[in-house]
């Protein structure tokens, strides 16, 4: 078995509604593909995809791992910096951060570390 990741950038995911953008990442994680997606959902979202993932659940699908890296904010950030990002992300988005979503049965464990992310897989 071949490990395939997929990167979904945040400007594809953006302008779904979140059912479909649940659906959207549901689907690809359900060809046995992990998902390197540019951003973060919302935790109601999460919630939901962990939802849906259950009502997934058989045989050939054993579910997903899910993990959200967020980008470290420096200590002293200037005030312009922090209303600049603040504006941004009002206009545009959650866009940092990086979300890694995996079928359970390739992905065996996600380790975070401050210096790097360890994706543990089980190939058969």
């Amino acid at each position: 078995m071949v490990l395939t990741l997929q990167f979904v950038p945040y400007d594809e995911i953006s302008n779904l509604e979140s059912e479909k953008r649940i659906n959207r990442l549901l689907d690809i994680v359900k060809k046995d593909k992990v998902i390197l997606m540019q951003g973060r959902l919302k935790p109601s979202e999460e919630a939901w995809l962990i939802q849906k993932t259950m009502e997934h659940v058989s045989k050939t699908f054993k579910g997903i791992e899910l993990c959200t890296i967020y980008p470290e904010n420096p200590k002293n950030t200037r005030l312009l910096n922090t209303l600049k990002n603040m504006l941004v992300k009002f206009l545009v988005g959650t866009r940092d951060g990086l979300t890694i979503i995996g079928p359970a049965t390739v992905i065996k464990e996600i380790k975070r570390n401050p210096d790097k992310i360890e994706l543990l897989t089980t190939i058969k």
